[in-house]
């Protein structure tokens, strides 16, 4: 999928778009931190949706009350967040964060981890679900239903910030992106948008909207997990590695697909080994 660069065609302009979409004074609100922020509100909304409908739930039976998830939307940004930074901090670039401790806290720099990330959330799931006597897979299945969204808002605002582009191609889509070099590259922040935004969540609709799914705890959630996994192993391919890391063990393998690849055989797992509400319950 790529050629030398000298032989490479003219690539498609990158778009004119601000990184900050409004600067008051100090206070500068980004694309990216707005796409945070938008993901989060939309998979709160979504999760009410799902679970005031009962013609999804075993019996017209609701796994849990509406404002249980009005509750839960603190825990889940204050996961999503701290564990998105930790993760890029411990798998990314812990000799840089070592050497300069104050870093970790320069969120404003960037740098999250979605591995770290899914990890947060799902600590603050198991213990809301545990001090709210809820079924925790059923949390996890309702929760993950929204999150690609707000998945494929943040990598396109990642296409916006001109980071994480892909490798050096000669497609005629690719773009020549301005912190990337005078050569064309694959816009791979919009193929895993594509993927893990997009198609993940209507994959995810289906699953959940087929009055079987969500009465089947985890199968929804080990959708999700492993839809992602695959997602980002495939893209890794054409997405330029970080350059602190780069290419792993001497060859093609990237730090994306080492940890995408357990995401995959958890998810495989969560669906090969879910059973339905009514038979957890009885055992």
């Amino acid at each position: 999928m790529s050629a030398h660069p000298l032989l490479l065609p003219a690539a498609l302009p990158f778009p004119d778009i601000d990184p900050v979409i409004l600067q008051l004074g100090p206070l500068a609100i980004h694309w990216y931190g707005l796409a945070y922020v938008v993901g989060i509100v939309f998979a709160w909304w979504y999760a009410k949706r799902l679970v005031t409908n009962a013609k999804l739930w075993p019996d017209g039976t609701l796994p849990m009350k509406p404002q249980d998830i009005d509750d839960f939307v603190v825990w889940a940004a204050v996961g999503v967040v701290l564990g998105g930074r930790i993760g890029y901090v411990l798998f990314y670039d812990l000799p840089r964060y070592i050497a300069n401790p104050t870093d970790i806290f320069a969120v404003w720099q960037g740098g999250m981890s979605f591995h770290g990330g899914i990890l947060g959330t799902l600590l603050a799931m198991t213990l809301f679900a545990r001090s709210r006597n809820i079924h925790p897979w059923s949390l996890f299945d309702v929760v993950a239903a929204g999150v690609p969204i707000g998945l494929g808002l943040g990598r396109l605002a990642n296409f916006i910030n001109s980071e994480l582009w892909g490798r050096v191609s000669d497609v005629p889509w690719a773009v020549e992106f301005p912190t990337g070099g005078p050569f064309p590259r694959h816009p791979s922040q919009l193929y895993e948008g594509l993927l893990e935004g997009l198609i993940l969540f209507l994959v995810l609709r289906l699953l959940t909207h087929s009055r079987l799914k969500l009465k089947t705890p985890r199968f929804v959630c080990g959708a999700f997990v492993a839809g992602y996994g695959l997602s980002r192993i495939f893209v890794e391919f054409f997405r330029e590695p970080d350059q602190q890391i780069g290419y792993l063990f001497g060859g093609w393998l990237t730090m994306g697909m080492i940890l995408s690849t357990p995401m995959v055989l958890i998810g495989i797992w969560a669906m090969a080994t879910a059973k339905p509400l009514a038979r957890q319950q009885a055992a």
